[in-house]
């Protein structure tokens, strides 16, 4: 990401932050071994941010990425966010990405929170039914 992005349009979130109430963080694990993880952010009463999800590039084709928004969708919905949303790249490394929230019924809608338009970005949202 940081060799295709300029920093202004990097909205990762570093360890400590992730490290605080407003957001669940999650770790799927093969056996002992982590190999995807997940977050998600409350920004306001019933919306929620996805603030990162990864899987190892080697354990990528597993469908684990599916697996581990199935579970961010489901945490957020238990814990009463009825719409969630996500900030990702426009750049072609982030269409596998883009597809895969789209097939799980996220759509293009403006920046949100405080998100401005930047052409780097791509922001997507879902209803929680």
């Amino acid at each position: 990401m940081h060799a295709d992005t300029p920093p202004e349009s990097i909205h990762m979130m570093d360890a400590s932050e992730l490290d605080v109430p407003e957001v669940a963080f999650f770790v799927m694990r093969d056996g002992a071994r982590p190999v995807a993880m997940g977050a998600f952010k409350v920004i306001e009463a019933g919306h929620a941010e996805i603030k990162s999800m990864h899987v190892l590039i080697e354990e990528r084709g597993r469908g684990l990425s599916r697996l581990m928004l199935d579970h961010l969708l489901a945490e957020a919905k238990a814990a009463g966010v009825a719409r969630l949303s996500l900030e990702t790249g426009s750049q072609a490394m982030f269409l596998p990405a883009r597809r895969l929230y789209e097939k799980a019924g996220f759509t293009e809608c403006p920046p949100f929170a405080d998100y401005r338009l930047d052409p780097m970005s791509v922001y997507m949202t879902k209803v929680l039914a």
